[in-house]
């Protein structure tokens, strides 16, 4: 708000801007003659000019995506002891704010085609890395046309292992990233679940054929609405409000796949998670991986 009003102060005047918006003029003249001279400042504004220096560093590593709650445990991690409702009041006093979700089409289900049994039940949960993956993918408006995006989920620490940015809607295009999950992980010994909507696309032969030949047992949600791959769902949604929505229009298919490199990066080893303890998924994998380690030592 401060920002606002000393950016547009010169054209409609700060009194004016004051009577709109919900802050009394003398709030702004203190706060720019303690911008001029922090020694103006009492204690707890110099704290601010601190804590918000702070605030706006983790905002700005995130890209301008992070809001006050995930600002506020970016701090925390980074050993920065500060109250979340300060952050919640400096980040609205200077008008940071993170993405707002919004909603995605799903993929439209094939009800004609057989399709294997549900094995997840909306249960997704797992105990270790490549026992459940889940996947889907969506759609993305450019000017040279309609571009796709498929995901592939490692459940455990909501890792993305798989990904490919297509023109096409077809099998090969989710029979990459598939790949890519399988060539990156090396899932071995069985057990691991992949989990899919009914889409035509992952109830195709060839896509099949690939999970029974790494030895990938199939799942399908059981009505093939949102809810039966919540999770992948949400991960999209993620995605279409941290990248398509937050950083469009956009021109090209390149440049979508540039921007979907950089933040797949980004949510895997940087990214913090609420589920999982606001913490990266690489971070929460390497974590369990040290713990096997040290548990094999002992015994």
């Amino acid at each position: 708000m401060i920002a606002f009003i000393e950016k547009h102060r010169g054209v409609f005047g700060v009194e004016p801007i004051c009577r709109v918006l919900p802050i009394a003029p003398a709030t702004f003249h203190r706060h720019a003659a303690i911008a001029r001279n922090l020694e103006l400042a009492s204690d707890r504004a110099r704290q601010d000019v601190q804590d918000f220096e702070k605030i706006k560093a983790a905002h700005g590593k995130s890209r301008g995506r992070y809001g006050a709650r995930k600002v506020w445990h970016q701090l925390r991690r980074d050993g920065h002891d500060i109250a979340r409702c300060t952050v919640e009041r400096l980040m609205h006093l200077h008008g940071l704010q993170g993405v707002v979700r919004g909603q995605k089409k799903t993929t439209i289900p094939d009800p004609a085609q057989p399709c294997p049994d549900d094995k997840v039940n909306r249960q997704f949960v797992a105990a270790m890395p490549n026992q459940l993956w889940v996947s889907d993918f969506t759609y993305v408006s450019t000017w040279a046309g309609m571009v796709y995006v498929a995901f592939i989920i490692d459940v455990f620490a909501r890792k993305i292992v798989g990904w490919r940015v297509s023109t096409s809607m077809t099998t090969g295009f989710v029979l990459d990233a598939l790949n890519q999950a399988i060539c990156q992980r090396c899932p071995t010994g069985g057990g691991l679940i992949h989990h899919s909507d009914r889409g035509s696309q992952y109830l195709s032969i060839r896509y099949t054929e690939r999970l029974a030949d790494a030895g990938i047992d199939t799942s399908v949600g059981s009505v093939g609405d949102s809810y039966d791959n919540a999770m992948a769902e949400s991960i999209i949604g993620l995605f279409k409000t941290e990248v398509i929505n937050f950083l469009g229009p956009w021109k090209s298919m390149a440049q979508v796949e540039w921007e979907t490199l950089h933040w797949v990066s980004w949510y895997n080893n940087e990214r913090l998670h609420s589920a999982i303890g606001h913490r990266p998924p690489q971070e929460v994998e390497e974590a369990f991986y040290a713990q096997m380690n040290t548990l094999e030592k002992a015994a």
